[in-house]
């Protein structure tokens, strides 16, 4: 299956709404970092963007959390590497704020 080709100006418009979500990422990644929002404010937010981001790099963006421990902590909490924010079960999601954000 081929895929269409572009116009300019949709190549244009593609490449920009690429470039926001990846900003959008970039910011929640930081503010998640610098604790500006908890792990429970980004999973329920209801950007497609966000929605749209592997759980595996979330996990990376909290304080103290690098590749390898993101990966452990995928293990331990019975998630796959490949999933996304959108497709976390609601037993995955409670698991994941019961260790990471108490509070809610």
């Amino acid at each position: 299956m081929t895929v269409p080709p572009l116009t300019t100006e949709e190549r244009r418009a593609a490449l920009a709404k690429a470039a926001a979500v990846r900003r959008e990422r970039a910011e929640v990644r930081e503010a998640l970092k610098r604790g500006r929002l908890s792990l429970g404010e980004v999973l329920a937010a209801d950007s497609d963007a966000v929605r749209r981001m592997p759980v595996r790099a979330l996990l990376e963006s909290l304080p103290a959390i690098g590749k390898a421990r993101a990966a452990r902590l995928l293990g331990e909490l019975e998630i796959s590497e490949s999933r996304r924010v959108r497709g976390l079960g609601i037993q995955q999601r409670d698991r994941l704020l019961e260790r990471f954000d108490p509070q809610d």
